[in-house]
């Protein structure tokens, strides 16, 4: 049976829908209608038969680009329909769409191919028009909340390893990376990867420069994240003084999926709660979440085999919000001031772990 996996929502969860992708691969071909910086994500993933950009701010906006990509969509389904009866095969049904993102717009884009199966979770803005409702289960990782879209009802319990997000980096991500460490001067020194943005700000630890001196001149370290964070990554290495080039700066410098390949050679990764730790589990690299106005148990947190968490669990602010505000709704940001470069730094030896060991 084909899939049609709607997911058009932030990067981070376009990469737990992974563990949806693998199973569903296994009944048929999946394709993936993704936003377009998602869909490079997506590449060489062996569970995907296709990605379908969806731009939905900017060519496919509104109720005509929408409409557009569902004629598309529905013109090659039912070429795949006649091929498939042409041969026989009495599988020729329509894809069945799984609405990882939940919202009413997918819900109709689904309806609009001709999808005669729509499963969403059951608190989903567009659950009208879904055919099935899964259960969202709010004690339970993300990741296997979308596992179960496809498992039926929500309540079964995937394997540990069913849960494990994947992305798959290609030549070209690898050889960018290996330009960058070359002109860096990297030669297989022990590697620790800091990410210090987030698009919410009260999810950005302030300490980072503080941290990476802390670690210096023990470990190489190097700056991942977007051209957003290049001020953050020019902070860190100020503030690294005179062995600053011992920093590489990456933000901004590599797509999601070569940083995929850079993280894959660090010993660890200290994150904020965002897009990076996902891009860490994804790899199985050594990740040190760093949480304040949210909370892993909202399901976000990372699934690196080997892991650590830092916040102050004893706030009784914690958590404000299910994203992270741009300003603390109290003004006082304990929860992330209040977490000590001495205890990041001592979690970061605990879970830094040479690549590709246990």
């Amino acid at each position: 049976m084909a899939s049609l996996v709607i997911q058009t929502s932030f990067l981070g969860d376009v990469i737990l829908t992974t563990p949806l992708l693998a199973a569903l691969a296994r009944r048929g071909p999946v394709d993936v209608v993704t936003t377009p910086a998602a869909a490079a994500i997506l590449a060489n993933h062996p569970a995907v038969h296709s990605v379908i950009p969806y731009d939905k701010r900017g060519d496919a906006a509104g109720l005509p680009g929408m409409w557009r990509l569902a004629r598309a969509l529905r013109k090659r389904y039912r070429a795949r329909q006649q091929d498939s009866i042409a041969a026989d095969d009495r599988d020729a049904a329509m894809p069945v769409a799984y609405l990882a993102q939940g919202s009413m717009r997918s819900a109709t884009l689904a309806l609009l191919v001709g999808c005669e199966e729509r499963v969403g979770f059951e608190t989903s803005s567009g659950r009208a028009l879904y055919t099935r409702r899964v259960t969202y289960d709010p004690q339970r990782h993300h990741a296997e909340r979308l596992w179960q879209l496809g498992a039926g009802d929500g309540t079964a319990d995937p394997p540990a390893e069913a849960r494990q997000p994947r992305l798959y980096p290609g030549a070209d991500d690898v050889e960018a990376v290996d330009r960058l460490l070359a002109q860096a001067g990297y030669v297989d020194e022990p590697l620790i990867a800091v990410a210090p943005g987030s698009a919410w700000a009260t999810k950005r630890w302030p300490y980072y420069p503080a941290l990476t001196s802390a670690l210096l001149p023990e470990w190489r370290i190097v700056v991942v994240g977007g051209p957003s964070d290049e001020s953050r990554a020019a902070e860190i290495i100020t503030a690294a003084g005179r062995i600053r080039t011992r920093v590489i700066n990456a933000t901004g410098r590599l797509t999601p999926l070569a940083t995929a390949a850079l993280l894959s050679r660090c010993w660890a990764l200290v994150t904020n709660d965002s897009m990076p730790q996902h891009l860490a589990s994804a790899m199985g690299t050594p990740t040190l979440s760093i949480f304040g106005p949210t909370v892993p148990a909202f399901g976000f947190g990372p699934l690196a085999p080997r892991q650590a968490i830092a916040g102050r669990a004893d706030l009784a602010c914690r958590p404000c919000d299910r994203h992270g505000p741009q300003r603390c709704p109290l003004s006082h940001w304990r929860c992330m001031r209040e977490i000590s470069v001495a205890d990041v730094a001592r979690l970061v030896a605990q879970v830094a772990c040479a690549p590709h060991l246990s």
